[in-house]
């Protein structure tokens, strides 16, 4: 866990960060290309985030993945997405060693890594500068006491609406009901969302987006006999 106190765009960054930020030890490629390659695709967090200004180029929008695991998600987006910028957040660092293996090997430039907490990023973010933020399976802390660890609180959720354009899309998925509805009704509490199904007709929030990759956690949930459930919020003007 890691806590300490910035001050970012909407005020004062408290960062507590719960859970595991390490695992097996990473492989030789994956300990040079974190150690060389990381920092050059790393956001500043010590400073402002400007979309526009992280990246090498201009791109025509700006979206950003918030706990993106073995990058299943994120490379499939920035492949087929190229003209997107993408900002990815992981606080594990075998999940970041994995994308850097991916983005060198599939020579793909349209990402930027934070390897952290994602709030240090969203605080930093302007108003109005994201088109899409995604949050995939995120853990879902399933114990009473833990639920105040889990990332999407409401707070968590104002600051992502705060960076997203007006119209544009806050997508959650999960494995967990009792996350699913934990989410929605933080959400629809708010005027600031509309929530859009990803099908309509009965049951649609079990109907994966399209062109969507399935991810390991995913597979898992279907081995063990959960069914996904797939969430879009639009911000309102």
């Amino acid at each position: 866990m890691c806590a300490d106190e910035v001050v970012g765009v909407s005020g004062p960054i408290n960062r507590t960060l719960y859970g595991r930020r390490k695992g097996k030890k990473l492989r030789q490629l994956q300990a040079g290309l974190v150690t060389n390659e990381l920092p050059d695709i790393s956001v500043d967090c010590s400073k402002d985030i400007v979309p526009e200004q992280v990246f090498e180029k201009s791109y025509s929008e700006y979206r950003m993945e918030i706990g993106f695991g073995g990058a299943e998600h994120l490379v499939h987006e920035s492949i087929n997405h190229p003209d997107v910028g993408y900002i990815g957040c992981e606080p594990f660092i075998n999940g970041v060693a994995k994308l850097l293996v991916q983005l060198n090997e599939k020579q793909l430039q349209n990402v930027r890594v934070h390897h952290g907490d994602a709030r240090e990023v969203l605080l930093r973010l302007p108003e109005a500068s994201l088109s899409r933020v995604d949050v995939l399976y995120p853990d879902p802390w399933p114990k009473w006491r833990q639920r105040k660890r889990r990332f999407l609180s409401e707070n968590n959720i104002d600051e992502i609406a705060r960076v997203l354009k007006p119209g544009s899309v806050f997508r959650f998925a999960t494995d967990i009901d009792d996350y699913a509805g934990w989410v929605l009704a933080r959400v629809l509490k708010s005027e600031r969302w509309i929530w859009q199904e990803a099908k309509p007709g009965a049951r649609a929030w079990q109907v994966s987006w399209e062109n969507w990759p399935s991810t390991r956690y995913e597979a898992k949930a279907f081995r063990e006999g959960r069914k996904p459930v797939y969430l879009s919020f639009i911000k309102s003007a």
